[in-house]
Parts: structure tokens; sequence; C-alpha cells
């Protein structure tokens, strides 16, 4: 029997597939909902988007002009890198029944007898649920980029991301989206706030200490090059965000309906939260404040969108503008760690702040969608926060291992006269900007 569409929003996605589990057999009798369908392949669509150009435009425009360039090529790659070890075996170490740690390899290159089967507990085929979950799985590590430009070899950016798709994005997608042991446990992510970003929060940390400062940090600390651009990645994002967190309802429904509204609530909010500490502090509101808020925001909604209502997507925003505001100041000015484009603070303090405060603003008390049957607002947050330290220390400790294994293989850090010189024309022999 196939969960309803309020089992689907109460419970996500892992726990629907688990509940209804019909078998192939049915599956590939069944004729998908076109509709849902549609709505599927259009969010793919708008996530692909948020990485190229959305993503590419919103670093590009923050790096040095001579960087520009080396930025996008890393974005190029990683979504093509990705794409194909999705194929491979991405997808079925995410998705694919195996333990709770970890899926088979049942769903390797996604055999033939996939291709007309709708995905268990879902009315859409299942070359559309891979494919909606490919595009999270590129811009995951794309998202990483921010924390290491202008300084990193490129044969280093493609062979990490590489490394860390199958080690940690695929291994963590499978504990809470396919079946494994933090949606056994009751952990709720709705579309990415542990998935994706505290994985890439927690990774980006790591690897801006083990790369090292760029050249001057922070001294010389040099302004972005273009935040016209970057103001126009962003809303790219902020459209493409849409796909995110409404497709993650997989299907034209109520849930997803609610997810864009809340999506959409947070992240006015968080921008305005972010630009009135600029006005209080600095006199007057940056673009750049009110676009990397705008990002917390959403960043913070992602993993509770499908769960909470609107006033929840607004307290949400205000608490993302807040905390990652000054998780910006902390990790640059107090630890003095060159997280370049504020990968950690936004992306994974936003994502670990929202999937914690799920735990509160699911309840129907307070807009949500309520606890599932048994479960309390303490055991909630309970489940929240065993996840959320989960997901980052093995994140971290995955990503150092990775890293070392990156530098003995390919180096690490690029040469000082090309980081002078620019990556874009060092790694790449182009220019984005040609004097």
């Amino acid at each position: 029997m196939i969960a309803s569409p309020a089992r689907a929003l109460r419970f996500g996605l892992a726990t629907l597939a688990l509940a209804a589990a019909p078998s192939l057999a049915f599956a590939q009798n069944a004729a998908p909902d076109t509709g849902d369908t549609a709505w599927v392949l259009t969010a793919t669509a708008l996530v692909l988007f948020m990485t190229m150009p959305g993503l590419a435009l919103f670093y590009g425009g923050l790096v040095q002009k001579k960087n520009v360039l080396s930025v996008m090529m890393q974005c190029v790659a990683i979504a093509c890198v990705a794409s194909l070890l999705w194929l491979v075996i991405g997808y079925s170490l995410a998705f694919d029944p195996g333990n709770a740690w970890l899926g088979g390899a049942g769903r390797a290159f996604l055999p033939t007898q996939f291709h007309d089967a709708l995905y268990p507990g879902l009315t859409i085929p299942e070359p559309a649920f891979f494919v909606f979950q490919m595009t999270f799985a590129i811009i995951t590590p794309a998202l990483i980029v921010g924390a290491y430009v202008e300084r990193i070899k490129f044969s280093a950016v493609v062979l990490f991301s590489a490394l860390w798709l199958l080690a940690v994005y695929a291994p963590v997608a499978h504990w809470v989206w396919g079946g494994g042991f933090l949606a056994q446990q009751g952990t709720l992510d709705f579309a990415g706030g542990l998935v994706v970003h505290a994985t890439a929060g927690a990774s980006a940390i790591v690897i801006a200490l083990m790369l090292g400062k760029r050249q001057g940090f922070p001294r010389e600390l040099h302004p972005p090059h273009n935040p016209g651009m970057t103001m126009i990645g962003a809303a790219m994002l902020w459209v493409g965000w849409y796909g995110f967190n409404g497709g993650s309802a997989v299907g034209a429904n109520a849930a997803a309906a609610s997810a864009i509204l809340v999506t959409h609530m947070s992240a006015c909010a968080a921008a305005a939260t972010w630009s009135a500490i600029e006005w209080a502090k600095f006199g007057r509101p940056s673009m750049i404040g009110a676009v990397t808020g705008l990002i917390a925001g959403l960043a913070t909604v992602t993993p509770a969108s499908g769960f909470i209502g609107p006033i929840g997507g607004i307290v949400l925003g205000i608490a993302g503008g807040v905390v990652c505001f000054y998780a910006v100041q902390l990790v640059k000015h107090k630890f003095g760690v060159d997280d370049s484009l504020d990968v950690c603070a936004v992306h994974g303090v936003g994502g670990i702040l929202g999937t914690l405060l799920l735990g509160f603003f699911i309840s129907a008390d307070l807009g949500g969608v309520g606890y599932a049957e048994g479960q309390t607002m303490t055991g909630q947050v309970l489940a929240q926060s065993l996840g959320i330290v989960l997901t980052v220390v093995y994140s971290a400790v995955a990503t150092w291992v990775l890293v070392l294994i990156t530098k003995m293989l390919v180096g690490l850090r690029a040469p000082e006269d090309h980081i002078r010189e620019g990556l874009d024309l060092a790694a790449h022999g182009e220019r984005a900007h040609p004097d």
C-alpha cells in the first residue's frame, strides 16, 4: 500500500519508502502520475540551475577578477564528474537497499529493470527520481568550492570532489533518505539540512584549515570584484531553491506548495535581518550582505521546509540571519580560518540550525505538521541532535582523510606564483577579464 501525501509530508522521503516498500513487480506495472513526474523533472532543472549558472555566478562575483573562470570551471567539472559517478555507483550507495550504513550495488549504472519502474513508495519513474537526486549530488560538493577558492590546484578539486561524493555524500544520503540508521531512529531532513549543508559546511572548515590561507589573509582582503554578478547568482539560487525544497516533496502536492511558501518567507526574513544588523553596526546595508543573508535563510529552512508553517519559516529566517551573521565574524575574525566564501558559517551553521529548530517548529501547536505517532518534542529534538553530531563528525573526519589522500596523489595547494598570477590563466589559460 502506497502511503498518502500527508504521510509523505509528515515522515519524509526515507520513511515513506520504508513504510510503503511496494514490490518491483507492482512498481513496474503501475503507471506514473504525470503531474508528479512533470513537477519532479521541472524541479530537477531548477536544482541544476542552482549550480550552473547560479552558484558559479554567486561565487565568481565574490573572488578577484583573475580567479573568476577558475571558480566557474570548478563548478563545471564537479557537475560533470558527480553526474558520471552518480550513475556508476553513487546513486546505488545512497538509495539501493543495503544495510543501515550504506546502500548496495544493485542500482549501479541504473539497470534496465528500473527504467520503467516507479521508485518504491512514490508515483514517479525511478529515472526521474535518479536525476532529481543527482542534482543534489552535484551541488553539495560544489558548495565546498567556496572554502578553497583562489589557491587550490584544479586536479585536487576534481579528485577530492569525486572521493568526497562517494565517501561522504552517498553514505550520509543513505543514512537519512535511503532508509539508513538516522531515518530509522527518527531524524528528519526534508531537503538537505544534514545531507547537503551540514556535510558541506563541516568539510569546508576542514579543507580550509588543511589548505592554508589565501595570500595576504586577513591583512589584505580583496573586496568582491563584481557584487552585481553575485546578486544575479543569488537570485538564480533563490529561484532554484523552489525546486530544491519544493521538489523534495517528490510530487505536485500540498507538501511542495507549503515547502516553497516557507522557503520564500525564510529567505526574505533572513535577508532583511542581515541587512538590519549591517545597518545598525556599520551605518548602511550592503548588497553582498543582503544576498548572503538570503542564502543563510534558504539554508536554514531547507531541512524543515516541508514540516513547518509560514510563521516557522519566518522565525527560522530571522534566526538564520542572526546566527549566520555572527558565525561569519567568529570563523574569520575570531578563529582566523580562511573559509573564503563562508561555506561553514552560512551553509553549515544554517543547515545545522534549521535541522535543530525543526524539532520544535514541526509541532502542530506552532503551525507544523505535527510529530509522528508516539514522538514528542523532546524526542524529536534529541533525534535531530544525534543526526547533527554524527553527520558533522563523520564529514569532518572523512574529509581530513580524503584531503590527505588528495595531497599525496596530486598535491593540494597551487604554486604561489600561480596564485599571484591568478588561477584563470595559470590553470586554464584563459581570462574572464582580458587586460
